[in-house]
């Protein structure tokens, strides 16, 4: 099992609306493609930035390969869409990892 996590520091004055958006329709349009199998979001409580909440979104892919095809040919696509929609408005950091247990 793959599991792609983003994290994603939003900033306050775009909170709520981001989260409705992210519920409503990011995450379902990235489940719709089918590379992933489930997901789980976070919000993390623990931070410095009283002008911003970070947020964690972990996707699980049954294989690498899905999770490829996912970058190849849905990502760029969503990618654009997010910037265009919140442009400097959240950082986002990605990383992969393998479950091992």
């Amino acid at each position: 099992m793959i599991v792609y996590n983003i994290s994603m520091k939003v900033s306050s004055e775009i909170q709520d609306e981001w989260l409705k958006w992210q519920k409503e329709e990011h995450i379902p349009e990235i489940m719709a493609s089918g590379y992933f199998t489930e997901y789980k979001f976070f919000q993390l409580l623990e931070h410095d930035d009283p002008g911003s909440s970070t947020y964690i979104i972990q996707y699980y892919a049954p294989s690498f390969s899905e999770y490829e095809k996912y970058l190849k040919e849905i990502a760029p696509h969503l990618r654009k869409k997010t910037l265009s929609k919140w442009s400097n408005q959240f950082i986002a950091f990605r990383t992969v990892m393998k479950i091992v247990n």
